[in-house]
């Protein structure tokens, strides 16, 4: 079974919902907060291998250094595919950061990655939609400032969510997980369990034999 393809045939919360069923980590861990946004909800799901780098992007005392991009574009063409870029921001000002836009997204898509994801801001809103690419990130920032790479291929940290080279993520318009590794076989048994109990349970509450007695004992199932 392709992982790829299965993950995108489920939606982000039941994939946390399965998650959770087979106590991989604690049920607070693995997903970012609210400030994290997926900027295009009708591309729909995204799923794909993490390639991290740390940027900096306001601090005028680096300057504007391109040296180690090429760090970056390596590992985005080594790494399984669909490829995912994470970048997180190292300098201060946070709110005045953005670190993709058309251009970046254009180099990043050619060399297979589907999204990218970043704790400041993104920009080029209508060309990156033209491309296809994902964007989920915190809002849009009209300048890039002094932006410059720091390093690629390191452990990153996306509003307190840990994203390590390599790691699996799942995000719609609900929002950023990690996948835990596991076999394929136990996510698709835990899906499938999550969809049973739910389809259930709604079926009850929608249907005609709905009482409150009937809900308390199948809600606590």
């Amino acid at each position: 079974m392709d992982p790829i393809a299965y993950l995108k045939t489920v939606d982000t919360p039941t994939l946390a919902n399965a998650i959770e069923l087979l106590n991989l980590r604690p049920r607070s861990a693995g997903f970012t907060p609210l400030s994290i946004r997926c900027i295009f909800p009708e591309f729909g799901r995204m799923c794909g291998y993490a390639v991290t780098a740390h940027v900096e992007t306001v601090t005028r005392a680096t300057g504007q250094d391109r040296g180690p991009f090429p760090e970056l574009f390596a590992a985005i063409d080594a790494s399984p595919k669909p490829a995912i870029v994470v970048m997180q921001e190292m300098g201060g000002q946070r709110d005045y950061a953005t670190h993709c836009g058309e251009i970046l997204a254009s180099i990043f898509t050619r060399l297979g990655a589907i999204g990218l994801v970043s704790d400041c801001g993104i920009r080029d809103i209508p060309e990156v939609r033209a491309i296809g690419m994902h964007y989920f990130a915190r809002g849009a920032v009209a300048s890039h400032a002094y932006f410059r790479m720091v390093r690629a291929s390191e452990p990153v940290q996306i509003e307190g969510l840990e994203i390590r080279p390599g790691e699996l993520l799942h995000g719609d318009e609900n929002g950023l997980i990690t996948v835990p590794q596991c076999p394929i076989e136990d996510i698709v048994a835990a899906v499938d369990k999550i969809r049973g109990r739910e389809g259930r349970l709604l079926e009850f509450v929608r249907g005609p034999e709905f009482t409150l007695d009937g809900l308390k004992t199948r809600f606590l199932e």
